[in-house]
């Protein structure tokens, strides 16, 4: 069982002051700074910028201030985003403005009486966290440490994996924000991003709010949190990094993140007191064990509170499925997949691969794949989801390979895996509708063999 590494110190009692900042254009961001009583320690009291996600605000961060962060020693400044809650001005995404706004705050921040210049970090959610990540590579931020929570390093694999968009979370996420507070050009790429158009835009777009390709560059320590199933920032964007960070770093892998996660509280203040520990090696300088620990913590889903730790990525093996046959469906249709009952507990464990055979000559514009697991009482898990276009299909068949989310998921004994081919989503669940984009009913494909390559763990750790 992983156990807190550090005796918890005496807890201080804070000051919490709430306050317009106005950033170098004049908009004013509305934050709440938090500051330990009594006297700072030699060198000023350490510091963290927390930020929110997309649609939220500071107030769903000054809990955590509050109980994890200002009660231990720290001085915690809290903002609503440009376009959030209290502030002003229009949401770019983590646009230059944006990390012009964070920069800005994290200068105010220093200059507060008794904070240290040097001992500076920042952790975020979601969109907070891509923010920390694009901090971590700006010119003159100096963070000392960072955590980055169910998030993402490429924007564009996240939202439009082989070119092909995630339409109902792009839609989803612009919902967000009323019309008003978006960008006027950030809503005109969204639309773009949901017919997956304009591409060289949107790639552009996504990759200056990016940090997949600038990752071997940052040595700032890293604490990277996030979500074994979540549809919108999967692992591979915590996994991928990790394997490219060259300074301090850690992952741990749980049950939060956005849709399917079920974000237990238990386990929450679980990976916040892990995050705190990490401010506290990194920000305090106390050796208490977490940076020497094996980097990679995998939670079990369903979190009981005990965690499995591994020196890298845990030991796989991989499952492959094939079936015969072919089937011609129109815009409406399905072709569907099972396998026999599992002899065994499976648990996935990244990205699965579906390639299938196809052939159209009605100009089939594009095929979604989705993987799910059957229960004996016919309950559906989705283990995965992907969509590639077919622009170039003839009559001639030619093999079509199709990526799925990459996520981790408990398959228990005597389940079904079920494959499922389409021209969108097949699953009645709108929170699992990805891709919502249909084929016009004339057209016609033809979907012959297909394959299926699955990794799972070795050792799973759930039950």
């Amino acid at each position: 069982m992983a156990a807190v590494l550090a005796t918890a110190a005496p807890a201080h009692a804070f000051t919490r002051t709430d306050q317009p900042l106005a950033m170098g254009d004049g908009v004013p961001l509305a934050s709440s700074l938090y500051i330990p009583d009594g006297t700072p320690p030699a060198g000023g009291w350490p510091a963290v910028l927390l930020l929110h996600g997309l649609g939220d605000k500071r107030a769903a961060m000054n809990p955590i201030a509050e109980q994890y962060l200002a009660t231990q020693g720290y001085v915690v400044l809290t903002l609503d985003a440009r376009g959030h809650g209290e502030s002003g001005g229009q949401s770019t995404l983590v646009g230059s403005r944006e990390l012009a706004d964070y920069a800005a705050a994290l200068s105010w921040l220093r200059l507060r009486p008794g904070v240290s210049d040097a001992k500076v970090g920042a952790m975020g959610f979601s969109l907070g966290g891509g923010s920390v990540w694009k901090l971590l590579t700006a010119a003159g931020t100096r963070l000392a440490a960072a955590v980055p929570i169910m998030t993402w390093t490429s924007l564009y694999e996240a939202l439009l994996p082989q070119s092909f968009a995630k339409a109902g979370l792009v839609a989803y996420f612009r919902s967000l924000l009323p019309p008003e507070r978006w960008d006027p050009g950030v809503l005109a790429l969204a639309d773009d991003a949901l017919l997956s158009r304009n591409l060289s835009r949107v790639q552009e777009f996504t990759r200056e709010r990016s940090v997949r390709n600038d990752l071997e560059k940052i040595r700032t320590p890293v604490f990277m949190i996030q979500g074994r199933r979540d549809y919108a920032f999967d692992m591979d964007q915590a996994l991928s990094a990790f394997g490219r960070l060259k300074g301090p770093k850690r992952l741990y892998l749980g049950d939060l993140g956005h849709t399917p996660a079920p974000n237990p509280p238990a386990e929450q203040a679980y990976y916040l007191t892990q995050a705190r520990l990490w401010f506290d090696r990194f920000l305090k300088g106390q050796l208490n064990g977490i940076d020497t620990r094996p980097k990679i913590e995998l939670a079990p889903d369903p979190w009981t509170g005990r965690t499995t730790q591994h020196a890298a990525q845990p030991a796989r093996r991989v499952l492959r499925m094939r079936w015969r046959g072919a089937q011609t469906i129109d815009g409406n249709g399905k072709v569907v997949r099972t396998s026999e009952p599992s002899r065994r507990l499976n648990e996935t464990f990244g990205t699965p691969l579906a390639a299938v055979k196809v052939s159209s000559t009605t100009r089939w514009p594009h095929l979604v794949a989705v993987l799910s697991a059957l229960t004996p009482g016919g309950e559906e898990v989705v283990v995965g989801q992907g969509g590639t276009h077919t622009p170039t299909l003839s009559a001639r068949k030619r093999l079509v390979t199709i990526r799925l989310t990459s996520q981790a998921t408990t398959i228990p004994r005597g389940f079904r895996f079920r494959l499922t081919i389409a021209g969108s989503s097949t699953l009645q669940h709108s929170e699992n509708l990805l891709y919502p984009i249909s084929v016009p009913s004339a057209s016609r494909v033809s979907i012959g063999d297909a394959k299926l390559v699955l990794p799972v763990l070795k050792r799973p750790v759930s039950r």
